[in-house]
């Protein structure tokens, strides 16, 4: 079979999508789930915030554990773990004890089982697609992200109307464990373990993976009984680089304005600019197709001019441009008086936003290879501490000083993301000289 890996890729971001299906399920779900518990704004922003806690608090372990036993493995048992607690979070019966705190403690340990998606995605992108493709790459995997949390509104606002809130958490569970069983028997941690890579591919493969990831240097496919070697990461080195660090602050700004869209925008739109329900669910969706559509694009953008001009305009060039655009249209989204107009400039915000999604992962991938997962865990603990800030950090300046102050402060915290970027390094790369590819 040819190009095996654009079909595994195609089978992350489908991992991807139900992974933000089974996330954004409660923020659709919220009013619902405020009115069976008589629950306020203040303590549902908790209960998201408990779950960003416990998805930032485990990426490292998640990057970790997946440059250790493969993105197969890994990604198979977390997603088997993620679809047991989104059922879990609805099944708790009404007027159960402390319920504010079960909650919290269900969110928590669900966000440590999706903590495993994204680092394990690069670790697999960094074994199996050439460098000059991983912006394109990991553009279609974040694509899942919009596609999922775009989905989501009309998918749990239908089945909320017809059946309950509850039974939207019991399918988006069950159509998780369907793709993760799927994932465990189509994916292979290396493209020489892979039955149907063909010799051609595995030597294109080869040839554009400019960073070692511990594979043999065979170009034999099949080899099925290869050894992954156990990687020791450098944490030293990472630590110590001035790119990871403005990398991760500038990942921290990313998720504080992406997770206004994936936590509060549903309920800011129907409560705060009064649409019902159906017409929330649609220009609640339009944000995260705009991720989907602008998160390719920005893969695509990357990877042309990377080839053409190098790393620091293809890859950190569209991080910045990416959070600069984003909080220019914020900002002006914000200020629009008609509530669908607003609805359609704040999502061009986000689609904005995710221009620089694909550069963030690429980037780790490049400089990191056999530690990628490593690497790219730690980034994205702090784009998700980012968005366990905005989680209850939006509902109390919003209460405050109102919801255009929210929109402005995400609006600042996205230059502070565009500026980060000029402090990173592309070319530098955390590998040993003895570990690359092209020595």
């Amino acid at each position: 079979m040819k190009n095996v890996r654009w079909l595994l890729v195609f089978w992350l971001f489908v991992l991807s999508a139900v992974a933000y299906l089974d996330r954004v399920n409660l923020a659709v779900a919220g009013t619902r789930l405020e009115a069976d518990y008589h629950l306020s704004d203040i303590q549902l922003g908790w209960i998201f915030s408990a779950f960003l806690l416990g998805y930032a608090a485990f990426q490292t372990p998640a990057g970790w554990l997946a440059d250790r036993w493969g993105p197969r493995r890994v990604l198979s048992a977390g997603v088997l773990w993620w679809g047991a607690f989104t059922a879990l979070t609805a099944s708790m019966p009404l007027g159960i004890g402390h319920q504010v705190l079960v909650f919290i403690s269900i969110r928590f340990l669900l966000g440590a089982g999706e903590a495993v998606m994204f680092p394990a995605s690069n670790q697999f992108v960094a074994r199996w697609i050439p460098t000059q493709e991983r912006g394109v790459a990991s553009g279609l995997i974040f694509a899942g992200v919009g596609a999922g949390a775009g989905f989501a509104p009309l998918l749990v606002t239908y089945i909320m109307l017809h059946h309950g809130w509850r039974s939207s958490f019991w399918i988006c569970a069950a159509i998780g464990l369907a793709a993760g069983v799927v994932w465990l028997l189509a994916a292979r941690d290396t493209p020489d373990r892979h039955p149907w890579v063909s010799a051609s591919e595995l030597a294109a493969i080869r040839a554009g993976l400019t960073v070692g990831t511990n594979q043999s240097s065979a170009t034999t496919p099949n080899t099925n009984t290869s050894p992954i070697p156990k990687v020791s990461v450098p944490w030293g080195s990472i630590l110590r680089t001035k790119s990871v660090w403005a990398i991760t602050f500038s990942y921290f700004c990313f998720g504080y304005v992406a997770w206004i869209f994936f936590s509060w925008f549903y309920i800011y739109l129907t409560r705060v600019r009064g649409l019902n329900l159906k017409a929330g669910a649609f220009y609640t969706m339009l944000p995260f197709l705009a991720m989907a559509v602008f998160s390719a694009m920005g893969g695509l953008l990357s990877d042309r001019l990377t080839r053409r001009r190098g790393k620091r305009l293809g890859r950190c060039g569209v991080g910045a441009l990416g959070a600069a655009l984003a909080s220019v249209i914020v900002l002006a989204g914000s200020q629009v008086q008609s509530t669908r107009l607003a609805g359609v400039v704040l999502a061009a915000g986000a689609g904005a936003l995710y221009l620089a999604q694909s550069s963030f992962w690429s980037i780790t991938a490049d400089i990191a290879g056999p530690f990628s997962g490593s690497l790219s865990g730690f980034m994205n603990m702090g784009g998700q501490i980012g968005s366990a800030v905005t989680a209850s950090l939006t509902p109390a300046i919003a209460s405050r000083f109102g919801w255009t102050t929210s929109f402005r402060v995400a609006a600042v915290v996205s230059i502070l993301g565009s500026l980060a970027w000029l402090f990173v390094d592309p070319n530098r790369s955390l590998v040993p000289a003895s570990e690359r590819f092209d020595q």
